[in-house]
């Protein structure tokens, strides 16, 4: 899977801050990610589907009534993380040629 759909499911300013949410409280069930958001719980479970689509999530069941948590699955964010340090490299590399063009 590339970079794209981690970009696109990111690209949401409600599943970037479910993702938010999940670095830095930890794996949580839907009510817990539904709390504070101002969007129902059902629009809360579609964006976390659309997350674990993109491999940036995933359920695990827990606890007696073995209820849903969701985690972030880090290697996909470390995958999109080393993704935009290659393009900022080719961008500082153009605009290092680009500035030698310019000043010849």
């Amino acid at each position: 899977m590339g970079a794209a759909p981690v970009f696109a499911a990111l690209g949401d300013e409600t599943r970037l801050r479910l993702v938010t949410r999940l670095c830095t409280e930890g794996p949580l069930s839907i009510v817990h990610l539904s709390a504070g958001v101002p969007v129902t719980r059902q629009a809360v479970t579609k964006h976390v589907h659309a997350l674990a689509a993109a491999g940036l999530v995933r359920s695990r069941r827990r606890g007696r009534q073995r209820q849903r948590f969701w985690e972030l699955e880090p290697r996909r964010l470390q995958e999109a993380s080393r993704y935009l340090d290659r393009i900022s490299q080719q961008w500082d590399g153009a605009l290092g040629r680009l500035k030698a063009f310019v000043e010849e």
